[in-house]
């Protein structure tokens, strides 16, 4: 597999803001900046509110950036996204809306957009194609998430082609790994499963999961889709969509079994049908990643996994602090809708 690196002397003396900068991806990303000498921006959400056209204009005065990295989100498992669709919806449409045009106005040099695969048809055939993005409907329960960043490809197509704006666009696959959010009311399903055998194991009780174990998913290594992206801002400037992933799947019920032995969670997995499962399989085209800025995942499944498995286990004061963080941050941002 290959592991090119991004050039440190592209990125040497750029003004350079990260959107979600503190978050789960962001965090890597900045990280990796900072190997390569760079300080980014990275405005937090209790001084810049990036659904407000105010906090956003705000934003490119203050730090008048080249290149806007927006990696932002409002986003969660198959739960969150069945409970918040019409906040998920709003809130990274108008995040992603009101960057762009603020992008325009301050005639950035770059602007990278993330997508996401929930933006993909619901039986999207198998692996999925950057060319078939818009061949369907997404799955219901992620549906208008999915939708809103599949309107911010298009809005980034169109301001390339009337105002000439470098906007390009990128898909990544299901991430996991260190910093990873382990809120069992909001995780995705590795840091859930990870946790959840982790207490079950300490209680001596079984683990109860939805859907039936079926369906599959394709996973990508947190740091190796900052250097994804740091690679596509560097390289590619083209106004076609990019997926990143590791390019492989695996069904829930195989991940389940995959975690329970990194964990040593011994006890029964109890599946509850009656839940849904989301998009039956998942499994990317990584093609065009690979011929227009040279990236291909390298760290391996289990290898990702240990490594997810031994920064919960070390950072676990840390983690339960962070959620009762996240719980207060949803508390206020349901207060001001």
């Amino acid at each position: 597999m290959s592991s090119e690196q991004p050039s440190a002397d592209f990125y040497s003396g750029k003004k350079i803001a990260v959107t979600g900068g503190s978050g789960f991806l962001g965090s890597h990303v900045v990280d990796r900046l900072g190997a390569l000498g760079i300080e980014p921006a990275v405005p937090r959400s209790k001084d810049y509110d990036l659904t407000r056209e105010d906090d956003v204009a705000r934003f490119y005065a203050d730090f008048k950036p080249e290149i806007v990295l927006h990696l932002a989100a409002r986003v969660g498992g198959i739960g969150a996204n069945s409970k918040n669709p019409g906040a998920y919806w709003y809130d990274n449409l108008m995040m992603g809306a009101l960057l762009l045009e603020h992008a325009r106005r301050n005639s950035v040099d770059k602007f990278v957009q993330l997508g996401t695969i929930c933006s993909y048809p619901k039986f999207a055939q198998i692996p999925f194609r950057e060319s078939e993005l818009w061949d369907g409907y997404p799955e219901e329960t992620n549906a208008p998430y999915g939708i809103a960043k599949k309107a911010l490809l298009a809005g980034a197509q169109g301001y390339r082609e009337q105002y000439n704006l470098d906007v390009i666009y990128l898909m990544p696959v299901n991430l996991y790994g260190p910093r990873d959010n382990f809120d069992l009311e909001s995780s995705h399903v590795i840091p859930a499963l990870i946790r959840k055998m982790i207490e079950a194991t300490e209680r001596g009780e079984d683990v109860d999961l939805w859907g039936d174990g079926t369906p599959s998913r394709e996973f990508l290594f947190v740091d190796e889709c900052a250097r994804g992206i740091l690679l596509a801002t560097e390289r590619y400037d083209e106004p076609e969509p990019v997926n990143l992933g590791a390019g492989f799947e695996i069904t829930i019920k195989d991940l389940a079994d995959t975690i329970a032995h990194a964990t040593g969670f011994t006890g029964n997995i109890n599946w509850d049908t009656t839940k849904p499962g989301g998009q039956p399989r998942r499994k990317l085209d990584t093609t065009r990643a690979r011929e227009a800025f040279g990236f291909e995942a390298a760290v391996g499944f289990d290898e990702g996994i240990a490594r997810t498995v031994e920064w919960f286990r070390e950072h676990r004061d840390w983690i339960d602090a962070d959620v009762s963080r996240r719980a207060a941050a949803e508390r206020r941002a349901a207060a001001r809708q």
